[in-house]
């Protein structure tokens, strides 16, 4: 069960942070629980512990499709690694080997892509994965996941050691806008609904859901009732969730940090397509590149804004 809270502020601690200390209690529990990086331990918040526990650690280096290989083989023997790195290696760099080493050998392997979208920020275009979901939702069977603060994220780390399988974790590494209250839980698969609404359902993941309550806020201001519900889970979509919304308020807004070609906006419009067809108006990058810049100036620039959903809300409505 999870609750909303009822202000949505910005967090205390970096997501990073809870990341390493959910990380460290689990391998302290359980034996078979390998973490991996390409050389990025001081990013995620793992260098520390590393150090003190190098049986339970490896830096792979800057090596990432060979790390993958490593945690397939090392799913096999029957551990659980949990693999990081930023989440344009964590993709672009490995296809094949996720694919193949594990996917198609039915391995058990966590993947960690942190700095989804924009929030790659002044590392720029090159390390900004804008099309890292779309890449891996290709692959048969796997999961993506995508936590909204560090409540979600906590849950989700601990909900994927005790499943079977291979799993891609989109990661913000620093501080997001907390949605959830402490002790929630939230059910892999099925979209948490974050507020009500009759008029039109903004669907929304990562850091756009914060983003996508600050619209239905705007919209409430001229009349308009939104819903928003944070489809945390890319896939398996929750296609009960998407035909229910369509629905009850016969329009669809989504929101997401990354491209909206074969994202969120194109699983919910498969949705549609096949069950209940209404408008539908997405947020995202519109087929670019990244760039280099803070991300308030990103959110802008690749309008994903507050403003910018709360125009797509009226944009979908005005088409019923």
């Amino acid at each position: 069960m999870y609750k909303v809270c009822e202000k949505i502020e910005t967090e205390a601690v970096e997501m990073r942070s809870v990341f390493a200390q959910v990380m460290e209690e689990m391998q302290a529990k359980d034996s078979r629980l390998i973490y991996m990086d390409a050389d990025l331990m001081n990013s995620i918040g793992m260098a520390k512990y590393w150090k003190e526990h190098p049986e339970k650690t490896i830096n792979c280096g800057i090596q990432e499709a060979n790390m993958i290989g490593v945690a397939a083989g090392m799913s096999a023997t029957g551990l659980i690694p949990f693999v990081h790195t930023f989440g344009t290696f964590a993709s672009r760099r490995v296809m094949d080997q996720v694919f193949v080493s594990a996917a198609y050998a039915k391995l058990n392997v966590r993947i960690i892509g942190s700095d989804p979208g924009i929030t790659a920020s002044l590392n720029g275009g090159t390390h900004m994965p804008f099309e890292d979901m779309g890449m891996m939702r290709c692959i048969p069977e796997i999961t993506i996941l995508e936590p909204t603060d560090s409540v979600m994220l906590a849950d989700m780390i601990r909900q994927t050691k005790e499943k079977y399988g291979v799993f891609y974790i989109r990661l913000s590494r620093k501080k997001c806008e907390k949605i959830y209250e402490d002790g929630s839980s939230f059910e892999i698969g099925k979209a948490a609904k974050v507020r009500d609404g009759k008029d039109v359902t903004i669907f929304a993941t990562g850091i756009c859901v914060a983003e996508a309550v600050k619209a239905a806020e705007l919209l409430e201001k001229e009349g308009i009732s939104a819903a928003v519900s944070n489809m945390f889970t890319i896939k398996p979509i929750d296609k009960d969730a998407v035909i229910e919304a369509a629905k009850n308020t016969g329009a669809v807004v989504t929101a997401e940090n990354h491209n909206i070609i074969n994202g969120l906006g194109s699983a919910v419009a498969e949705v549609l397509a096949e069950n209940a067809c209404v408008p539908l108006e997405r947020i995202g990058a519109k087929d670019c590149f990244g760039e280099v810049g803070p991300v308030d100036y990103l959110r802008e620039r690749f309008e994903m804004t507050a403003e910018d959903i709360a125009k797509a809300a009226k944009r979908a409505i005005s088409r019923k």
